[in-house]
């Protein structure tokens, strides 16, 4: 690693520290197979914000509104998606601990391996990298549905084949790609460009859902009818709830975005949770208004719109006119183009940092000399999307479906770390070291573990919901052939790289996972 100062064309490599204010250590770009690669730290916190928000919201927050009401009525599915924020919010608060002390690239692959070492470290490496670029390649799906509403005629052309039961159009096709293409260039030129990207998006998505609740609320003021049902008639009020509970924590998905980039951040890690609790509460702002505005628009409306593509956006027709759709496909698409550009950041950022601890080829590891982007990782990215427009949206969800355990797991590792992250900083007290960061008196020590313990809690509940058979969240057999598939084909390579992992010696190892930061390994 050189420690010559960096000339206009050299290039940052660190895995983040403390603070901004720390000097990070430079390389001129390539990858050094002996060293922890680190970007140049360039996020801001409102970027961070619009990551960690953009990627929990996405093409379902405005398409299934009117079937989420039509399972837990108005009441249950209003409180049930406040539950699901809440929990994620306990699970939030650990990430907030472990970022702060491993503020590094590809964060998840570090609080793993910190938890449980360098064989659970792949694990959710392996999860998370198949997770994030699945959710990539559905967002940009999703994105050629969105033209698919607006100009079926035009869309609906050129059929290439089905796949279950899913027809495959070229022109949706091509919108996928085109996507895809544009927003692996913004990531390819620097984390500055799609860094406001994400933010701009984000606030044009929060004025769409802000002004569609104002209307809905207006339109209801002048002509007020009783809501939609509190509950379904056929389900007890409890189980129409724990039926949104059960998909709620599943669609916040994408606030843990925000540690793959600790390594990046140009401010205090310290201010990451902050950031992470606003999005989930920014999200959480998205889910229930528009749960409340198609509320208003069926009970407007009369009925709830059965048979429609985008039942939503035709119930919001009804109550507050030609407007309403015009906003929904505004707020969708940010939704969606959020969802792909966070997913596909963070998704290479796993990679980065799997290649530096030699679970993959060391080429996945590779950052641009001008840009200072992991350009090969994206493009690895990239390669592996463009070909699942062409196997349907159906196929891909049962993939995105199975990755919901793997986050689960990832999610398990992160509040373990920050539990015995929590039990060396009550060693440390009673030991008398002098500590200072702030709150670490013994009352605010077994708090901060009370909640790491309870977020490891809730991670066994969501990855039990998936599995325990008649719970609102089971994976259909599909998803389960297509986890299988995915750990059978883990396991073999993992076979293959073990050679390297195992000449790794511990330290060595602690160096490449954690760079800077491994003094602090509990």
């Amino acid at each position: 690693m050189s420690s010559a100062a960096p000339t206009p064309s050299a290039q940052h490599r660190t895995g983040g520290g403390s603070t901004p204010s720390s000097e990070p250590p430079t390389v001129t770009g390539g990858f050094d197979p002996n060293e922890k690669a680190v970007l140049k730290r360039e996020f801001k916190p409102q970027w961070v914000f619009a990551i960690a928000l953009g990627s929990a919201i996405g093409w379902g927050s405005f398409i299934l509104p009117v079937d989420w009401l039509k399972d837990g009525g108005t009441a249950g599915a209003l409180m049930g998606m406040a539950t699901g924020a809440v929990l994620i919010s306990i699970i939030a608060l650990s990430y907030g601990i472990v970022i702060k002390k491993f503020p590094v690239t590809g964060g998840e692959l570090a609080y793993s391996y910190v938890a449980m070492g360098r064989r659970h470290s792949f694990v959710a490496g392996w999860f998370l990298t198949l997770g994030y670029i699945s959710i990539v390649a559905l967002n940009a799906s999703a994105l050629a549905l969105v033209v698919r509403n607006v100009a079926p005629s035009l869309m609906e052309q050129g059929r290439l084949w089905e796949v279950a039961g899913w027809p495959i159009y070229l022109p949706e096709v091509a919108v996928s790609i085109t996507a895809l293409l544009v927003f692996t260039f913004f990531n390819a030129r620097g984390t500055a460009l799609s860094g406001r990207v994400q933010y701009i998006a984000c606030i044009v998505m929060l004025a769409c859902v802000s002004l569609l609740l104002l209307l809905s609320v207006i339109a209801y003021i002048r002509k007020p009818v009783p809501l939609f049902h509190a509950f379904p008639s056929d389900t007890a009020p409890w189980a129409a709830i724990m039926l949104m509970v059960a998909i709620a924590p599943f669609a916040f998905v994408g606030f843990d975005n925000v540690p793959q980039l600790a390594g990046e951040f140009d401010f205090s890690p310290s201010k990451a949770l902050k950031l992470i609790l606003f999005a989930i509460g920014a999200a959480a702002f998205i889910y229930l208004a528009m749960l409340m505005a198609a509320s208003i628009a069926i009970s407007e409306a009369g009925h709830t719109f059965d048979g429609h593509s985008w039942a939503t956006a035709d119930a919001i027709r009804v109550a507050i006119g030609p407007v309403g759709p015009v906003l929904m496909v505004i707020g969708v698409t940010m939704g969606v183009i959020t969802g792909l550009n966070g997913f596909m950041l963070s998704a290479s950022r796993v990679l980065l940092a799997m290649a530096d601890a030699r679970m993959v080829p060391g080429q996945l590891g590779y950052i641009s000399h001008r840009a200072g982007t992991p350009v090969v990782a994206l493009l690895f990215v990239l390669a592996f999307c463009v070909v699942t427009p062409f196997f349907g949206r159906e196929a891909l969800n049962w993939v995105v479906d199975m990755t919901s355990a793997g986050v689960s797991v990832a999610y398990f590792y992160t509040c373990l770390c920050a539990f015995k992250a929590m039990r060396r900083t009550a060693a440390e007290v009673r030991d008398g070291v002098v500590l200072t960061e702030p709150r670490t008196s013994p009352g605010w020590i077994a708090f901060k573990s009370g909640v790491a313990v309870l977020g490891c809690v809730l991670s066994v509940v969501f990855l039990a919901l998936l599995f325990i058979p008649g719970s609102p969240g089971q994976l259909d057999t599909p998803p389960l052939i297509a986890l299988a598939i995915w750990v059978a084909i883990g396991f073999v390579f993992y076979l293959s790289r073990r050679r390297a992992l195992n000449a790794t010696t511990e330290e060595e190892m602690d160096r490449l996972v954690l760079g800077e930061h491994a003094h602090a390994k509990l």
